[in-house]
């Protein structure tokens, strides 16, 4: 089993910054892929920002320039630097991994519970 914990959420103001942290553990083989995604009120989840294992990116157009994933393979930890946070960025925040728990090259995703994150002055 994978076990998927964010952390880091809290209150901003507008412009302020946040840093949330996930932490995968468990049986896992490789994680290829680490992801934050976040979901408001009365809208659909929607991918922020993924990194791979070799190291490529994409983020939100809307979060360009502000947010930044990277990712610590020793610890299997993904990060998401927000900064010039803004009041429609509030939502919940969920990590996502694709891990190959064994070797035999299928890839399963997990994820976290979330953490809320609210920015109001």
């Amino acid at each position: 089993q994978v076990q998927v914990v964010e952390s880091g959420g809290g209150l901003a103001q507008p412009g302020g910054s946040l840093r949330l942290s996930c932490v995968a553990q468990g049986d896992i083989f490789i994680i290829y892929t680490m992801g934050w995604y976040r979901q408001a009120p009365g809208k659909q989840r929607e991918l922020v920002a993924a990194t791979t294992s070799g190291g490529q990116t994409n983020y939100l157009d809307s979060v360009k320039g502000r947010f930044t994933i990277s990712r610590d393979n020793a610890t299997n930890t993904a990060y998401l630097q927000m900064n010039n946070l803004k009041p429609e960025d509030t939502a919940v925040y969920y990590c996502n991994v694709g891990v190959d728990p064994d070797g035999w090259g299928t890839v399963d995703s997990h994820w976290g519970r979330g953490t809320q994150v609210t920015v109001s002055s």
